[in-house]
């Protein structure tokens, strides 16, 4: 990978975005997926790389573009490993609600985890907890630690935590600190990247969530200099997903071997599902969210609000993009 590939990489997902957009609040939140899954890998396709899918939308027979292990670029180029959720919370852009966003990790050949299609236990922090907070501590404890690393009383921090019947016990444990809980319907890689950054609200994510945008937060977290754990869950009883109903323990387990995981208990740091010498993540806004805003169509343009962070060259860049239609008589600075 190479600086040259950031702009297009962010192209790719202002593409998607918009494509997301033109369905926001229709209720139809597999017609804006697939919108964002053909726009991503439109755009895609005309980047100079040998670009590959490792993160997408499911296999082959399942997903008939940006399936894992699909080819992506021209073919010519440097290698390219990617992880892809081209509509971020479908429900939120099918709903018109906050959140929605158009996402892509992707670092050199190899470089991401090959997060299979199972649940993830999360704890996201600030830069300033990096190391010191831990998956394997209780609430509790990372809420104290959390505290005494920002300086904040319990009472000050904000933990969001998916809203499922699986976190009911979490969420009264966290309450318990005085600390605040931000339930949150869809979405929660806006919210663990949010963790990265001061002034958002938004001090630690914690619970489970779905592994492969595990992986995606991971590579923005890393890139950030922030904390993020990943711990994989097979036991459909702590997973509590009607998607589970016929699954068993055991036959998770025997998945997760069979796709070379035989520690099913490890603790990931984000550099280990983000493992790449160079990682970039990419976001743009569909709706309104914690990082930027969504997809703005005017007469004679369309806005988009995008999020790049580079290890390549240590940043992290806040774009706002005006793209221009065909015979613009009048477009306005903001």
């Amino acid at each position: 990978m190479d600086r040259t590939l950031i702009q297009e990489i962010l192209e790719v997902v202002e593409q998607a975005a918009i494509a997301s957009a033109e369905l926001t609040g229709m209720g139809l939140k597999n017609e804006a997926d697939a919108a964002a899954v053909e726009a991503m890998r439109k755009r895609m396709g005309l980047i100079n790389m040998q670009g590959r899918i490792v993160i997408g939308e499911g296999e082959r027979d399942e997903a008939p573009m940006l399936y894992i292990g699909e080819e992506v670029g021209t073919g010519t180029g440097p290698g390219v490993d990617f992880a892809v959720d081209p509509c971020e919370g479908t429900n939120l852009c099918a709903n018109s609600q906050r959140g929605s966003m158009a996402v892509l990790a992707a670092s050199d050949r190899g470089g991401l985890f090959n997060a299979p299609d199972f649940y993830m236990k999360k704890l996201a922090a600030p830069p300033a907890a990096k190391g010191k907070v831990d998956i394997r501590k209780s609430a509790t404890e990372n809420i104290a630690i959390l505290s005494q690393c920002l300086g904040l009383a319990a009472s000050e921090l904000v933990i969001v935590v998916m809203d499922r019947a699986r976190h009911k016990d979490l969420i009264a444990e966290i309450r318990t600190t005085g600390a605040r809980v931000q339930p949150i319907s869809d979405g929660d890689v806006q919210t663990a990247i949010a963790c990265g950054f001061a002034g958002t609200g938004t001090h630690c994510l914690m619970g489970i969530g779905a592994a492969p945008e595990g992986v995606i937060s991971a590579a923005a977290l890393r890139a950030l200099g922030a904390h993020f754990q990943g711990q994989l869950v097979y036991d459909p009883a702590v997973a509590q997903t009607s998607e589970w109903a016929d699954y068993t323990r055991e036959g998770n387990i025997a998945r997760l071997n069979e796709m070379g995981i035989t520690d099913v208990d490890k603790v990931y740091e984000a550099d280990e599902l983000a493992s790449g010498e160079n990682v970039v993540f990419a976001g743009s806004g569909i709706t309104d969210g914690l990082l930027f805003h969504g997809v703005k169509f005017e007469k004679d343009c369309t806005r988009t609000s995008s999020l790049i962070i580079s290890t390549l060259d240590n940043t992290a860049r806040f774009t706002n993009t005006v793209h221009i239609k065909d015979g613009a008589t009048s477009i306005a600075l903001h």
